[in-house]
């Protein structure tokens, strides 16, 4: 992988940064362009991560992700619980079918359960 010059964005949000303010971003059109450039610059090392023969980051290490599935999608499962391995985090995935809601508990005291 070659190395990029890094643009001015990757000084106002440094790696793992939670700094970046757009938390739910489901388009570009609002950003700025060093929003943007940032998120270039942190998508081209997860894809140079995703290249390597180890995929293992450890920007999660110490955390537990709880993937809570109330519809059976076995891709989407599969493809939360790699990606927060492949970031280093201990997941754990819960099933509707084999939790209290089935019973009538709410999705909110079940997540609060969890928290």
């Amino acid at each position: 992988m070659t190395s990029l010059p890094p643009s001015p964005a990757a000084d106002r949000y440094p790696a793992g940064s939670l700094a970046f303010p757009h938390r739910g971003l489901l388009g570009i059109g609002e950003l700025q362009t060093h929003e943007i450039l940032f998120l270039l610059d942190e998508a081209e090392q997860w894809v140079a991560l995703n290249r390597r023969s180890a995929k293992h980051a450890e920007a999660l290490s110490g955390l537990t992700i709880i993937n809570a599935f109330f519809e059976n999608s076995t891709r989407t499962l599969l493809s939360f619980e790699i990606a927060g391995k492949r970031l280093g985090a201990d997941v754990v995935n819960m099933h509707a079918a084999q939790s209290s809601v089935k019973k009538g508990e709410t999705l909110i005291d079940t997540a609060m359960t969890l928290n």
